[in-house]
């Protein structure tokens, strides 16, 4: 084990303090692993003309990448809650591999799908164990370490499409092969990291249920009800609006400016490095203030940007994507920690529920709008989703559970 990992589990009735060094390892390979993922969506141009796609066939890749990703994370979740597996990650991420690997040499539509069942795959292991680490090593700072978790996938999420039009877009689809290289890196990390996740398994042997302790009194089971309800209804309008962007911006760039795909996924770059530094912010704004309300900021307080950005020149298009981003990206780590609290001790399966509804919904939102955008054009489908985020209204029906913090 690596001494930069590895550290000692804090003695029984003390404070754990958090633990940047595990954080940041944990960033790192979320940062490699989404940056895998994101070549999908990048190579959509590259594969529409390779197979002669339409935009209909586009979206279900991505339905069956989110899908495969969405349904098999909460049941990772529930189960590792009960049985966990520290090196589970590694052989998630062995999934990814093959899928990658595939995906490089796949001959035809059909090919391609199964090789983004099996990215699915290994991203529904990833997500709900590594949120746990993340929260393990918080000391605390539960939506800081949420942050700095989610920043890392984000991050990869924007340089994806950049290295995919400098390596992949010139050279062909064998090229997607190379990243191959980044998983394995990313499989040696959370090797390391399941090391470390098992000492703190062995050094809490017995203080399990003291661990588990709620932060607040425990809610009626309807009130929890409810408000997971309202935060799936959110999570729904964020990530519906999030495909839009992700799956179809580069179309849309293309179609409306005629922008090449080198330009436009430079565009998208901008966009998505937005949502990494919006989710930098969200977490420890929200530890600070209250999660309630970045919620409701950051969900309700985009609409305005959303409705003009149909109808603005490609100069303020640009600016109004990136406020976008980084105001829309600020709400899932708040929303992923608020629910954890509203039922604690179930970290792992409060958080594949989550991350796969939120695949899921992407996934749903590309096959649907790739529909809209064939039958009734690209600009269409954005002048649609401009009314998404006015459901962050919801977020008003909200209970206060949270303690917070004066500083």
């Amino acid at each position: 084990m690596s001494n930069s990992i590895a550290t000692r589990a804090a003695p029984p009735g003390t404070k754990a303090p958090t633990r940047f060094r595990v954080l940041g390892a944990i960033s790192f390979s979320h940062f490699l692993n989404d940056m895998i993922q994101s070549l999908i969506l990048a190579i959509y141009p590259l594969l529409k003309g390779e197979f002669s796609l339409s935009f209909t066939q586009i979206g279900l890749i991505t339905l069956t990448y989110q899908i495969t990703a969405s349904l098999l994370q909460p049941v990772v979740g529930l189960y590792t809650d009960k049985h966990p597996k520290p090196y589970s990650l590694a052989f998630g991420m062995g999934a990814t591999l093959i899928g990658l690997l595939l995906l490089s040499v796949a001959p035809n539509f059909g090919m391609v799908l199964l090789a983004a069942a099996l990215v699915g795959t290994g991203s529904s292991i990833f997500h709900p164990e590594s949120s746990r680490i993340a929260r393990m090593a918080s000391g605390g700072q539960h939506g800081l370490a949420q942050s700095i978790f989610q920043v890392g996938g984000n991050m990869g999420s924007a340089v994806g499409p950049l290295l995919a039009a400098v390596i992949i877009i010139p050279r062909g689809q064998y090229a997607v092969a190379w990243f191959g290289l980044a998983a394995l890196m990313a499989i040696i990390v959370l090797w390391k990291i399941g090391g470390w996740y098992r000492q703190q398994q062995l050094a809490g042997v017995g203080r399990k249920k003291k661990a588990a302790v709620a932060v607040h009194d425990p809610l009626p089971r309807r009130t929890v009800a409810w408000a997971f309800l309202v935060l799936m209804v959110l999570v729904f309008s964020k990530y519906f609006y999030l495909t839009s962007i992700t799956s179809y911006y580069i179309f849309y760039l293309m179609s409306k400016f005629h922008l090449s795909v080198q330009s436009a996924q430079v565009h998208l770059f901008v966009f998505l490095f937005a949502v990494a530094a919006g989710t930098m912010l969200g977490g420890p704004i929200g530890d600070r203030i209250g999660r309630k309300l970045v919620i409701w900021v950051s969900i309700l307080g985009v609409a305005p940007f959303t409705l003009l950005l149909p109808h603005v020149n490609l100069m303020w298009t640009g600016v109004l994507t990136f406020v976008i981003g980084l105001i829309l990206a600020s709400a899932f780590s708040a929303i992923l920690v608020f629910a954890q609290e509203l039922v604690p001790g179930k970290v792992g399966a409060v958080s594949g529920m989550f991350f796969g509804f939120a695949f899921g919904m992407g996934g749903i939102g590309a096959a649907v709008l790739g529909s809209l955008a064939d039958t009734h054009g690209i600009e269409y489908v954005y002048r649609l989703c401009a009314y998404l985020p006015l459901l962050g209204m919801m977020a008003v029906f909200l209970p206060n559970v949270e303690r917070h913090r004066v500083k």
